[in-house]
């Protein structure tokens, strides 16, 4: 019984800490959770202080299966990630894009996080391997002043 009720109060409070986290922490615990536990683990714990994801249950499921496809036989070995850069619009939006080392190719993943009232969650996360795409384009001329 004493081990039942130590178990519920650090699982409270590990909830507590993930909902009142800031976003970099948030992301990290995924990036963790991604490496050490799998894609479906990483997004059920990433979503699960947003009570309003219920609503979105099969984008969830589709998003899950498509990052569990981001495996050795696709893409290789996970190397880690690297924060590439963090915009925020105001004290409560913030967006984080990392880039996601992998051997064939690099990923970025993208948080966006919300802070209604006092705590932050995640409104938004997406995956994409457009990044040299835009570099080039970052890269042509009439981005420059001259």
């Amino acid at each position: 019984m004493k081990k039942l009720s130590l178990l519920m109060l650090f699982l409270s409070i590990s909830f507590i800490g993930i909902s009142q986290a800031q976003p970099k922490a948030v992301a990290e615990l995924f990036f963790k959770e991604f490496k050490e536990k799998g894609a479906s683990v990483a997004i059920d714990n990433l979503y699960s202080p947003n009570k309003w994801i219920s609503r979105s249950g099969d984008a969830v499921i589709n998003l899950k299966n498509q990052l569990e496809g981001l495996n050795v036989d696709y893409v290789g070995a996970y190397y880690g990630h690297e924060l590439m850069f963090e915009k925020k619009l105001t004290d409560s939006f913030i967006l984080l894009s990392y880039l996601v080392k992998y051997d064939r190719q690099p990923i970025r993943f993208t948080f966006q996080f919300y802070k209604p009232n006092d705590k932050w969650i995640i409104h938004s996360f997406k995956y994409d391997g457009n990044i040299e795409d835009e570099i080039e384009e970052s890269a042509k001329l009439y981005n420059f002043r001259l």
